[in-house]
């Protein structure tokens, strides 16, 4: 049974969408499901200024990148990353809650969804992806 709340996070679409003049860009795909992920950012002075997305996926991978997107936007690339390596070590160990700036991800990355891991850390991922390479 999907949980309401993520199906809440999931519907909020704010930020899908494309950025044509973004500084960085990555595409990846869940090669479990074949869900499929497109980042697109706009940094400046290291901080993350614009976050949009596009997704072919289920409504665990909508919610993840959704709620990224959200709490991405005005951070720094380096909290950014912090927060990506808290993410991947969530299901590893019985870590603690999240920062007070993430807490919001204690509501869908919970051991309840350790099946969905890959759904919820694609967009996580992607989004590292894209901070690590430059757009051309």
């Amino acid at each position: 049974m999907i949980d309401k709340e993520i199906i809440k996070i999931a519907s909020n679409t704010e930020n899908h969408g494309v950025l044509n003049n973004h500084t960085h860009f990555s595409k990846l795909k869940n090669s479990i499901c074949g869900d499929e992920m497109r980042v697109y950012l706009i940094v400046k002075d290291g901080k993350i200024a614009n976050f949009k997305y596009e997704c072919e996926s289920c409504i665990y991978c909508q919610a993840s990148v959704s709620l990224l997107s959200r709490s991405a936007i005005n951070k720094s690339i380096e909290k950014v990353k912090y927060f990506a390596e808290q993410a991947k070590n969530r299901f590893e160990k019985n870590t603690k809650s999240f920062d007070k700036e993430w807490k919001e991800f204690d509501k869908i990355m919970s051991k309840n969804n350790i099946s969905r891991k890959e759904c919820l850390l694609l967009p996580v991922n992607t989004t590292l992806d894209a901070l690590n390479k430059k757009s051309l």
